[in-house]
């Protein structure tokens, strides 16, 4: 008899304190220390979303990149929307995705724009030929101290890019979403137990987790399923892009039940779930990928 394969979830990814470092706006994962992990070695598909047309936001880095990735070697064409300055990490994801023997399109918007919907949608389908898979993943997280130093541009910019970008994608979408597709968005931790250094950030992404069950509720009439993922603590480029406290950096993730941070690849599985047939019958639902921390809605 074969012994079971089991891997200590604790020594799985890296697993010390993070090196100090810092980066300028946009930070670019290929600079980070250690480099996250998205998958870029480990994923292998299975043919779960063959010839899906798929739009991606925040797709060049973090947890954006490792769903692109895992989609791509699942079958599907992917666009992804990135921030202008992140090319390198977004062209690095496109070769990944074109290795998969899929088509990748690169889509460099500020999602603070509000024409930037509109025509992201408008280059994936053309491109494509069509759209039946929205992971809506852009974010911007910047930590602050007090309220006091909590500028009220800050919070503008950080509405617009995590949640009002959400509803005009959605809104110009929708036309072209077939019966069956799906909408995978990404809330955080944050949204059930915020840190008041991210104040903005956390009540975003709590209107996220409310938007999805909402979403869910009226689109299911068409046939379209809605659901979010809710992750901890995750080595991405965000948490260097004044993400974090840089003198918290080091300990990042340390106190989590599984007593280290998160990568990427950890929630791929989670994102190509959601997004493929084999969840017909999950709809207005938010799966935490924690590392522990209990989400609730």
């Amino acid at each position: 008899m074969n012994d079971p394969v089991l891997k200590d979830p604790r020594k799985l990814y890296y697993e010390e304190k993070f090196p100090k470092q810092d980066q300028e706006t946009p930070a670019l994962q290929k600079e980070m220390k250690p480099v996250p992990d998205c998958g870029e070695e480990s994923y292998l598909g299975h043919g779960r979303l063959e010839n899906r047309r798929v739009l991606i936001t925040g797709g060049d880095s973090g947890i954006g990149r490792a769903a692109a990735i895992a989609y791509a070697r699942e079958g599907a064409d992917v666009a992804i929307q990135f921030y202008p300055g992140e090319e390198p990490d977004a062209k690095q994801v496109a070769q990944y995705i074109e290795e998969a023997g899929r088509k990748a399109v690169l889509l460099p918007f500020d999602l603070r724009d509000a024409e930037a919907p509109a025509k992201m949608v408008a280059a994936t389908v053309e491109a494509l030929g069509g759209l039946d898979t929205l992971v809506l993943n852009a974010a911007q997280q910047i930590s602050q101290p007090s309220l006091e130093e909590l500028t009220m541009e800050q919070v503008r910019d950080t509405f617009d890019v995590n949640i009002i970008s959400m509803f005009a994608t959605v809104k110009e979408a929708l036309p072209h979403l077939p019966a069956g597709s799906a909408i995978v968005t990404t809330t955080s931790v944050q949204a059930f137990s915020p840190s008041e250094h991210l104040l903005d950030y956390a009540v975003t992404k709590a209107a996220i987790a409310n938007f999805t069950v909402g979403l869910a509720k009226s689109l299911a009439k068409k046939g379209i399923r809605v659901n979010g993922v809710a992750p901890g603590p995750i080595w991405t480029a965000l948490q260097l892009d004044q993400g974090q406290p840089k003198e918290e950096l080091p300990n990042f993730g340390q106190d989590a039940l599984l007593e280290r941070a998160g990568q990427p690849v950890e929630l791929a599985p989670v994102y190509v779930f959601l997004a493929s047939n084999e969840a017909s019958y999950v709809t207005a639902q938010i799966y935490g990928v924690t590392g522990g921390q209990a989400i609730n809605l």
